[in-house]
């Protein structure tokens, strides 16, 4: 049975998206894939221990792994990617036997396994995970040096996959409901994780041992190592909830241009939590930790790397001249706190969902700072990054993401609808009440696309399909003759109908509602040139003759 599972599944899937045939592999399946293997135990939490030595850029150690068994089996999928090793895999005392094919580990579970019981087995692993090609986004273990010359060590595997360098349920569905992560490294430097640290140790052998709990569910790739010569210096945010504890760990020496430049952090902490809701994970609080990478969403210990910069590494993303007002990776990362974290897709498929969001949390900060135009014009602006490649949506089952157009082209998208419903208190309480509904939940696109459109009550599905599932942009055609306008769209997805606003008298807005027919109605000027569309809605316009 077992067998012919693999045959089909390691036959090489060919799937074409406009014109572009991408292959994937029997390993992307494994990777991809909630399997007969996967799916019948859920994590409950991940017990990592791991030592580090920066000598020879190894690690070793062990990762206790809680699952409850939602229905018998005796095959459990274990990833750790190469050239990783597992040393062995222990339950109850006993070493249970697996087979490795290439970064999947098919352990053959001894005990018996009740629906319903939580179990555990420890896995024990070392090696040289795969070093950092250009974190964060060709990620792994990055090994640098401060500019002092002292070891900087952080590790940013969003992608690629936290099985890099510890073993787990490497699927974006797997979520353990808490997670201890106990880091020992060289007595001198300082390891910064995810949640809260319990305790801290000296080993008396020349180590340090670093404990941190986090309390709430966390994604496998947002958990870190984060080790260098930090100082921590404190604050306290008095939000939704009460009383957020906020901590900042820099390299030492930045301690002073931190504490000015990270006076941001507040004001966008009450902005984020006023349009999103209250900051999710209070009981873990919150961190802006230094790293040598630019930058990550490590849930309570967002990765900070801008080098004190306003912008996006010193520069404007829009073009708008808005984005050199703040800091983007403060801004971008923490606002992954809610999008992403707090809310995180099942398949890496529907990413957008964590970028096209939280790429328009910029444009929310933007407008809590300097008002609803600037935000407008911000948002606008970001359009030029829009590459129109391939779909949002990537390819569901194989660990593959879509378009980097899940950023702009994504936040674009959740700006045009915000116009549709030409009301932002339903606005803003639609994006708390996603944070709210799906509290600590990984979800589909569908869920989503369910969720929006019964807040703005309205099928959007076709507008859903058009900037999330073709790459190209619906184009509005029009023509003004004698004071009557003649409109439709042309776009390539069958049926639609999106809402827009346009000038039907002299400087007034009104919705529209554009069918891919030809429709008509009589303007309260006659002078073409007075005729405008609303630049708040993401498409390309036409005048014909």
């Amino acid at each position: 049975m077992r067998s012919a599972v693999l045959i089909m599944v390691g036959l090489v899937a060919m799937l074409s998206v406009y014109g572009q045939t991408q292959k994937f592999t029997r390993q992307d399946t494994l990777r991809g894939t909630l399997n007969a293997e996967r799916n019948w135990w859920d994590v409950t939490h991940y017990d990592l221990n791991v030592q580090v030595n920066p000598s020879d850029s190894s690690i070793s150690g062990k990762n206790t792994i809680h699952y409850r068994v939602l229905k018998a089996n005796t095959i459990l999928q274990i990833d750790l990617q190469e050239p990783m090793v597992i040393d062995s895999i222990v339950q109850l005392g006993k070493s249970l036997s697996y087979t490795r094919e290439g970064n999947a580990f098919h352990v053959n579970i001894r005990a018996l396994q009740q629906p319903g019981k939580v179990q555990q087995l420890t896995v024990y692993f070392h090696g040289k995970p795969r070093a950092a090609v250009r974190a964060p986004w060709d990620g792994g273990f990055q090994w640098s040096k401060d500019s002092l010359g002292r070891a900087w060590i952080a590790t940013a595997c969003q992608g690629l996959g936290a099985s890099v360098w510890w073993p787990n349920k490497d699927h974006q569905s797997e979520e353990a409901d808490s997670t201890s992560i106990t880091v020992t490294v060289p007595t001198g430097l300082t390891n910064v994780s995810n949640g809260r640290l319990r305790s801290k140790k000296n080993n008396g052998n020349g180590t340090t041992t670093f404990n941190w709990f986090v309390n709430n569910p966390i994604n496998n790739y947002d958990v870190a190592l984060n080790i260098g010569h930090y100082t921590e210096f404190k604050d306290v945010f008095n939000g939704e909830k009460g009383k957020l504890d906020m901590s900042f760990w820099v390299l030492d020496y930045n301690v002073e241009k931190a504490k000015k430049h990270f006076e941001v952090v507040k004001p966008m902490m009450k902005c984020f939590e006023h349009w999103f809701g209250p900051y999710p994970f209070y009981e873990d609080s919150y961190k802006l930790v230094e790293t040598p990478h630019l930058g990550m969403e490590h849930q309570s210990a967002v990765a900070y790397g801008n080098k004190y910069q306003m912008g996006y590494m010193g520069r404007d993303l829009s073009g708008s001249g808005w984005g050199m007002k703040w800091d983007f990776l403060i801004i971008h990362e923490t606002g992954h706190e809610w999008f992403g974290n707090n809310i995180t897709a099942k398949d890496i498929a529907d990413m957008w969902v964590h970028e096209g969001f939280t790429n328009y949390s910029e444009t929310i900060f933007t407008q809590c700072i300097d008002g609803v135009q600037a935000g407008n014009e911000y948002s606008q602006g970001i359009r030029r990054n829009v590459a129109n490649d391939i779909p949002v949506i990537g390819h569901y089952g194989v660990n593959s993401e879509g378009s980097g157009d899940m950023y702009y082209k994504a936040s674009n998208m959740i700006h045009t609808i915000r116009q549709i419903m030409n009301n932002d208190e339903a606005f803003r309480q639609l994006l708390r009440g996603l944070n709210k509904t799906f509290y600590h939940s990984t979800v589909t696109t569908a869920q989503i696309e369910k969720y929006i459109n019964l807040k703005v009550g309205r099928n959007l599905s076709k507008v859903y399909d058009q900037y999330l599932r073709t790459i190209t942009i619906p184009v509005f055609e029009y023509k003004v003759v004698n004071g009557v306008l003649s409109y439709r769209w042309v776009s390539e997805v069958k049926g639609f109908d999106m809402p827009l606003k346009v000038t039907l008298s002299e400087g007034r807005y009104s919705f529209i509602y554009p069918t891919q027919q030809w429709k008509t109605l009589k303007l309260g000027f006659k002078d073409a040139a007075k005729f405008e569309v609303d630049k708040n809605f993401y498409i390309n316009i036409k005048k014909v003759n």
